[in-house]
């Protein structure tokens, strides 16, 4: 069920776009540009989703019923699950949006190692996934050199004698940004917000260490994913530049009040 509905038609579009385009590295781009634009909905409906629920907690009404419950933690659970009623709010409707891409993320991973097979096993294995129509033949294997990379190994840059980890660099870098100017405004003393700046911190470093570890296209596909993600958030108006620059953040909230 996984690999007909998620694993076969992502590595055959990947080849699809390689056949087309004739460089792998870029194929990769493109198809995380594509696989982006695809989510896009989701990905609005759980901000959509996500602001409404941050709205709703700063409502005077969810601070009542904080307050009057709190010792109470089965009849405040049913009061919340009023007001969401009351209001038209669905408290998974963030949740969702996300649930339904972690698939799609894991696929696309394993469509990308998989692609990249190098062994004789690893050959094997790709060809039971590759459609009969593909011409396989002339595709596997691919050609993986891009700019100074092969694709199928870590990245690393020779400068002056040292293998320097550009991508891994960048990885961490964007996943840095994306963390920090996605986050929405928080609360003082926000328990939550407490745990994502602590997820902020750890998380790019994580993914430096993976771009680091693996080959050098599936660190390609995190810089295009985080730099897309951004860019998306931009268009939606969604972007928090004050976590960013705290300085820029006041100044830009003087110039409009």
């Amino acid at each position: 069920m996984w690999n007909t509905l998620i694993l076969d038609p992502m590595i055959n579009i990947l080849f699809w776009i390689y056949s087309i385009i004739g460089n792998f590295g870029v194929a990769i781009i493109i198809f995380t540009v594509l696989i982006k634009l695809i989510t896009h909905p989701l990905m609005a409906q759980q901000i959509k989703g996500t602001q409404a629920m941050q709205e709703m907690q700063k409502s005077k009404q969810f601070q009542e019923i904080q307050k009057k419950y709190k010792n109470d933690r089965e009849k405040l659970s049913q009061e919340q699950m009023k007001l969401y009623k009351e209001l038209g709010i669905n408290p998974f409707s963030s949740c969702l949006p996300t649930l339904i891409q972690f698939p799609i993320i894991i696929g696309l991973y394993q469509a990308i190692i998989r692609a990249l097979a190098v062994t004789p096993i690893q050959l094997l294995d790709l060809s039971t996934h590759i459609y009969s129509f593909m011409n396989a033949a002339a595709l596997v294997p691919i050609q993986k050199n891009f700019l100074w990379m092969d694709l199928s190994q870590p990245e690393r840059l020779p400068i002056f004698g040292v293998g320097i980890p550009v991508l891994a660099i960048f990885v961490v870098i964007t996943t840095y940004l994306q963390s920090k100017l996605l986050t929405p405004p928080s609360q003082p003393g926000d328990q939550g917000a407490q745990m994502t700046a602590a997820m902020n911190l750890y998380m790019p470093f994580f993914m430096g260490y993976l771009a680091w570890s693996f080959a050098s296209g599936l660190a390609i596909y995190f810089v295009m994913t985080n730099i897309i993600t951004i860019l998306q958030y931009a268009a939606l108006g969604k972007v928090n530049w004050k976590n960013l620059i705290p300085s820029f953040g006041k100044s830009l909230g003087k110039s409009k009040s």
